[in-house]
């Protein structure tokens, strides 16, 4: 009897502890919690690819809590993350859905941040969508088409060069032209051995002229800067004496000075061509005169 009450009790804690370590199990699995002081954050993703309710939520990489909820609005798909109470996330962390394992399963990928302030976790968060395998044999079925494009024109180019490298008369004239560069190279190397002096000689005379100008530029500095500055004032006269001669001459094309008003003044023309004319018939009386009898002068003095 009391070998049987024993039994009963070591099967009665057997089961107890397959019930506690039953519930431990499937309380992590299903993310369940006896803390209640823990925080929520919101994370709008433009996609969540195949996340779902209680896939993990990880920060750098450790499994610190798990999606809660996931909502559809509009365009975007909004998601509640539950994350312990001693979890400190910054205003400029990161949120990305990223993948779990080959097998197709999903996380959210926090990044604390480094910033001093922390975040406002009553505030929406935008986070980025990492893609994955799926993603990328999507986008590669996308440009299936375009790809095999690609091909064909690969393969027609590598046909049409093996056609020309397999070309006979293409081989000759490569190889010809291979040997005359090579002549060519020879020629240059000998013609540089056999005036090697002549063209140090050359590059000595370079260097000597060189130093020559630099001598003659730093013996004459001050000449030359005096040249410089003389041809400096020069110049600025010259612009002077033109900006005068430009002035006189509007002045003079706009009567603004005595020149002008003499050049533009008909009455002074008038005058000027009368006495003119008048001299040309005194003249045409002389000459007539002393071709005839001499010149008559016929005085009246009062």
């Amino acid at each position: 009897m009391k070998d049987q009450r024993k039994t009963e009790i070591k099967v009665g804690v057997t089961f107890l502890l397959a019930i506690i370590i039953f519930l431990w199990v499937l309380g992590w699995a299903k993310n369940w919690s006896f803390n209640s002081n823990r925080k929520e954050i919101s994370v709008e993703f433009s996609s969540v690819a195949g996340l779902e309710v209680n896939d993990p939520v990880t920060i750098n990489g450790v499994r610190k809590g798990y999606v809660e909820d996931i909502i559809i609005n509009g365009s975007k798909v909004i998601t509640l993350l539950n994350l312990p109470s001693d979890i400190i996330i910054k205003e400029d962390a990161k949120f990305s859905v990223m993948m779990l394992d080959l097998m197709g399963g999903k996380k959210v990928e926090v990044n604390p941040g480094a910033s001093i302030n922390e975040l406002d976790y009553k505030k929406l968060q935008q986070g980025n969508y990492e893609g994955d395998i799926a993603s990328a044999m999507s986008m590669l079925g996308s440009v299936q088409n375009d790809l095999v494009d690609v091909i064909k024109e690969v393969k027609i180019s590598i046909t049409a060069l093996n056609k020309t490298i397999t070309d006979e008369k293409f081989t000759s004239d490569l190889k010809t032209s291979v040997a005359n560069l090579s002549k060519l190279t020879d020629n240059l190397n000998r013609l540089v051995i056999n005036n090697k002096d002549e063209l140090n000689q050359l590059l000595k005379s370079g260097n000597e002229l060189t130093k020559n100008v630099n001598g003659f530029l730093e013996t004459n500095r001050d000449t030359l800067t005096l040249t410089i500055n003389s041809v400096h004032d020069v110049l600025k006269t010259s612009k002077e004496v033109l900006i005068k001669i430009n002035d006189f001459m509007d002045k003079t094309n706009t009567n603004q000075n005595n020149l002008g008003k003499l050049l533009n003044d008909s009455g002074l023309m008038n005058d000027l061509k009368a006495t003119i004319q008048q001299a040309k018939d005194l003249t045409k009386i002389l000459i007539d005169q002393l071709k005839s009898k001499g010149v008559e002068v016929n005085a009246h003095i009062f």
